[in-house]
């Protein structure tokens, strides 16, 4: 057993994304994974959903055939995972350290869940565990918020009030530190009162060269680079990339990058 880390952070806000962002982000990319992506997996292909948040994307995946297990290292992430996609499998775990040797055909990891790793070290460890994790070809696919991306939409504000909660978000970038950081002030009931918390959530930006120099240096071979606005028509796509490369060699029938090219 790998010790569990726990992320009490993202405890706090998995209520919010789970009624706020989950569906939003499937609903934007959903059918740029489904061209570009979805016709090259075999029926029934095993899927890892990494750093699966509150499940939508598993729910998705798993409607259209393939079999699902989600990880994530939020409990609380995972206990709406659980309610929202009831046929996939579900695993709370640091995505840093699960091992899950030669289990999956393939692996997902979006909506910039990689963006959360603080280190090029930790983003490599992700990368070595990814391909231990891989069937012989398997394919790794996941998407990163680039620095366009953090500069568009990293200085908003964004606010919701329900019945049980009542939150504010406010999004900073900070373009010499590459950190973009989002404070969440939430108040939810606690009886005849209500409780007040303050989260603070990070994400890093990384450079297109960095990332594809991990994954080569992590044991993949090559990598096709899609941009997510133009190459899979993705709405508030901009800035933001998806990656795709495999334990071996990468498949023939890509659909090919508009601004971009294998490497």
């Amino acid at each position: 057993m790998h010790k569990i880390e726990r992320y009490s952070v993202y405890d706090l806000f998995a209520a919010i994304y789970d009624r706020h962002w989950g569906d939003m982000f499937l609903g934007d990319s959903q059918q740029g994974i489904h061209d570009v992506f979805l016709p090259l997996l075999r029926p029934k292909a095993r899927i890892l959903d990494l750093c699966c948040g509150t499940g939508q994307l598993a729910h998705w995946l798993t409607g259209c055939g393939f079999r699902v297990t989600g990880l994530d290292g939020s409990g609380e992430m995972i206990r709406h995972a659980r309610r929202n996609a009831p046929r996939s499998d579900f695993v709370v775990e640091d995505a840093r350290a699960f091992h899950m040797p030669n289990q999956f055909d393939v692996v997902f990891s979006v909506f910039d869940s990689l963006n959360h790793l603080p280190s090029d070290s930790a983003l490599l460890e992700v990368f070595s565990n990814v391909r231990e994790s891989l069937v012989e070809d398997g394919l790794f696919f996941f998407d990163m918020n680039m620095d366009e991306g953090f500069r568009r939409s990293w200085n908003e504000q964004y606010s919701g009030v329900e019945p049980d909660e009542v939150f504010v978000t406010r999004a900073r970038y900070d373009p010499r530190t590459k950190a973009g950081r989002t404070l969440v002030t939430l108040f939810r009931p606690n009886g005849k009162a209500w409780v007040r918390d303050d989260v603070e959530i990070v994400e890093y930006c990384y450079e297109e060269e960095v990332v594809s120099a991990l994954l080569a240096k992590a044991g993949f071979g090559g990598v096709t680079v899609y941009d997510a606005a133009v190459d899979l028509s993705m709405p508030r796509g901009e800035g933001r990339l998806f990656f795709l490369t495999a334990k071996g060699e990468l498949p023939k029938r890509l659909k090919p990058a508009g601004t971009s090219h294998a490497r």
